[in-house]
């Protein structure tokens, strides 16, 4: 049986998304090119930025390839679940969440014995038919 690529894309203390952006790229690039690149990088970002920004604890970032699945896990020492916020369009922010459920196909926040985990999955595009 062969394991899913999967990999540890970042984790604390890290408090930047560029390092994690890069990785998940090559990541993607290598072992599911049908995903939208600019979606997952984005939910990357938003992801490792909240992380930093809201939990106090550690945190780590995962990408796993499955044959038709791309799935990024954000685990974290916080058990509280992602709040969207009203968008403040003077820089407040609250974009981020209402961004993350948009992009990704699926998102789920599970609670974990030691915090909780957002999950973000991508299905591979079923091929358009050719046209007659």
């Amino acid at each position: 049986m062969n394991a899913e690529p999967h990999v540890v894309i970042d984790q604390s203390p890290h408090r930047d998304s560029a390092g994690a952006r890069r990785a998940a790229a090559e990541f993607m690039l290598q072992h599911c090119p049908w995903a939208d690149l600019d979606a997952v990088l984005l939910v990357v970002s938003e992801l490792v930025a909240n992380a930093a920004r809201h939990t106090a604890g550690w945190w780590q970032l995962h990408l796993t390839a499955g044959q038709d699945t791309l799935v990024v896990k954000m685990d974290d020492s916080s058990p509280l679940p992602p709040v969207p916020r009203e968008p403040d369009f003077t820089g407040g922010g609250g974009f981020g969440w209402h961004m993350v459920l948009k992009l990704a196909g699926r998102v789920e926040v599970r609670p974990l014995p030691y915090g909780k985990r957002v999950q973000a999955t991508w299905m591979r595009p079923v091929a358009a038919p050719s046209p007659c």
